[in-house]
């Protein structure tokens, strides 16, 4: 039988020009994960009386506000996937957090907290385009240190649609290196992206 070729996907940043694609991808899966909206790790969170449709709104103002970041994975018109990536302030409710404050010695500049990959997609390389877009992007933004709470699955046979974090394997064939257990099966990982062009914003 003769192996398909991986799809050719292209990325692009979440922005107030790209959000009825974002949407479009969300609305598609019900909201993700409940109705999430991918809201999970801003400050507003989810859950505590909020709505599917409080989440959608409070994700499209920070969208237009330029407060919520991501690398949309496209198959050619079609939204496919996600990175979500920002500023440690702007994603402040990441997973393990107590454990990850007792050893935490200085925040990063930037944080990988999220991925979503369309269903009829899986397993075709979105994820791995998402971050690689998603480091485009940070190096374009000004760069700095990068950090994410991948999931090691070695061994283990685990759902893609529970990986919301992705692996430990993905994150280090793209230069990243463990620094820390987190959990049972996390780690934190980090590397440093270099400025990219002439933008030399940094967050913060």
């Amino acid at each position: 039988m003769t192996r398909q070729p991986v799809p050719r996907y292209t990325s692009k940043p979440l922005s107030a020009a790209t959000w009825k694609d974002f949407a479009a991808l969300v609305e598609k899966h019900n909201g993700v994960w409940g109705g999430c909206w991918c809201m999970s790790f801003h400050e507003e969170g989810v859950g505590r009386g909020r709505t599917p449709a409080m989440n959608r709104a409070s994700k499209e103002q920070r969208v237009r506000e330029g407060r919520a970041h991501a690398a949309l994975v496209f198959d050619g018109e079609a939204c496919v996937g996600w990175c979500q990536f920002g500023p440690s302030d702007e994603l402040p409710r990441i997973k393990h957090r107590r454990e990850y404050l007792e050893g935490a010695t200085a925040l990063p500049d930037w944080r990988i907290t999220c991925f979503f990959v369309d269903r009829e997609h899986r397993g075709t390389g979105v994820a791995e385009a998402a971050l690689a877009g998603a480091l485009e992007e940070i190096g374009r933004l000004g760069g700095g240190t990068v950090e994410s709470y991948p999931q090691d699955v070695e061994g283990q046979s685990v759902s893609a649609s529970f990986l919301h974090n992705a692996t430990v394997g993905m994150f280090e064939r793209q230069g990243f290196r463990r620094a820390r257990r987190l959990g049972k099966s996390h780690w934190v990982v980090t590397r440093v992206v270099r400025a990219a062009g002439a933008a030399r914003h940094r967050p913060g």
